[in-house]
């Protein structure tokens, strides 16, 4: 494959003038709550970088297609669910519990009667499936007063309109067992991954040891059950293929990303190790499968996450960071986008594209970040050289 030389751009330069015009129409949606947050000069840009604060660890984040809104994850107490709207750069809590966010399908999802709470809904691992013109399933890790995931209805109304949410049910993860990322297939089978298993900790995975599994539950079953050979050092990021033939996982302890076909017990039929960057989800992004994550080796934090006094480094260093698409085919990735160290910004962990924006989630942060891309759509024929500057795009 040809691959072009990016060209640099200067991201602080294009991060400013992106912020003067969201300040022109800032303000929250239509049906925003209370608690919106918009860019503004108390959140200023960095390395790029333009912020929307007080978004708690956006740990996941999909694009509703066909809308300009995006959903994201608040991977700690009561950060719950929030609905970005890309056009004027905001967001807002989405599911506050309201009694029109409410509609139980007992028979479909018998295991809880009442929806989370949303002072403890901690939302970690997404997955969006379009189901009707406009309608799509959203299905949520929820690590706040119970381990479950949790299954909403997305409804877009009309175009333009704010999209509704409403909870439908949970199917409760075994006792013991903490979900990290989620997937499903057409048939409604659900994939969750599980980053540790009880008996096993970040640092054994960090020392290559197996921790974790793909735990699968299919309609009319009662449980989770692990699929037998799906063990990595750290399963986090999951994603089923197009063709339901199989799924693919992150082996965080491998800086790789696995690839298992479905109904197989055998282990993984490929593992792509990940160029430079420690992959964290991975999520279809239109045709394309994309990992986002940290930098492996930065320098300003001692290189390589380190195994200090028997215990794996925490990370809370700053690392740059690499947004990758993974050919499955040809069993490599597309370096797409990279960024230096930023102190306001740690822990990248997810990117998706809308129109001309580049979106990123993270684990740490206490906010969303975006940039604009160049050129307007994203060449997947290009690739970012290693050792280009930080900020080079795609």
């Amino acid at each position: 494959m040809h691959f072009q030389l990016l060209k640099q751009i200067n991201l602080r330069a294009i991060a400013l003038s992106a912020i003067g015009a969201a300040m022109l129409g800032v303000g929250p949606t239509a049906k925003a709550q209370p608690t919106s947050q918009n860019v503004s000069q108390s959140c200023s840009p960095e390395n790029g970088l333009v912020f929307l604060c007080d978004a708690i660890k956006p740990e996941d984040m999909k694009h509703i297609a066909g809308t300009r809104f995006i959903v994201t994850s608040g991977f700690s107490t009561g950060a719950g669910l929030k609905l970005v709207d890309t056009r004027k750069p905001g967001f807002h809590a989405w599911f506050v519990g309201a009694p029109d966010q409410i509609a139980l399908d007992r028979v479909r999802y018998p295991d809880c009667a009442t929806p989370p709470d949303p002072g403890l809904f901690n939302a970690r691992g997404l997955s969006l499936r379009k189901t009707g013109r406009r309608t799509f399933t959203l299905h949520v890790v929820n690590h706040g007063g119970r381990e479950a995931i949790e299954i909403f209805q997305i409804a877009v109304p009309d175009r333009g309109a704010e999209p509704q949410l409403r909870w439908r049910g949970c199917l409760r993860m075994p006792p013991g067992i903490v979900g990290n990322a989620v997937a499903t297939y057409r048939d409604q089978t659900v994939l969750v991954s599980v980053l540790t298993q009880p008996g096993t900790t970040i640092t054994d995975f960090e020392r290559g040891q197996t921790t974790g599994g793909i735990f699968e539950r299919a309609p009319g079953e009662t449980t989770f059950k692990m699929i037998a050979g799906t063990g990595l050092p750290g399963n986090n990021g999951l994603e089923t293929l197009r063709d339901d033939r199989g799924f693919v996982t992150v082996g965080f302890g491998l800086r790789a990303i696995a690839y298992f076909a479905r109904g197989a017990t055998g282990g993984p039929e490929a593992i792509i190790a990940a160029p430079g960057f420690m992959p964290d989800n991975v999520h279809w992004v239109g045709k394309r499968l994309l990992a986002a994550g940290m930098n492996t080796d930065e320098p300003a934090c001692g290189g390589k996450r380190q195994i200090v006094d028997g215990v794996a480094d925490t990370m809370l260093c700053p690392r740059g960071w690499k947004v990758a698409h993974l050919d499955l085919r040809r069993r490599r990735f597309q370096i797409i986008a990279t960024g230096r160290r930023n102190t306001a910004f740690n822990g990248v962990s997810q990117a998706v594209i809308v129109k001309r924006t580049l979106w990123l989630g993270s684990y740490q942060a206490n906010r969303i970040a975006f940039l604009p891309m160049t050129p307007a759509r994203p060449n997947w024929n290009c690739s970012v050289k290693s050792g280009e500057t930080a900020g080079s795009i795609c």
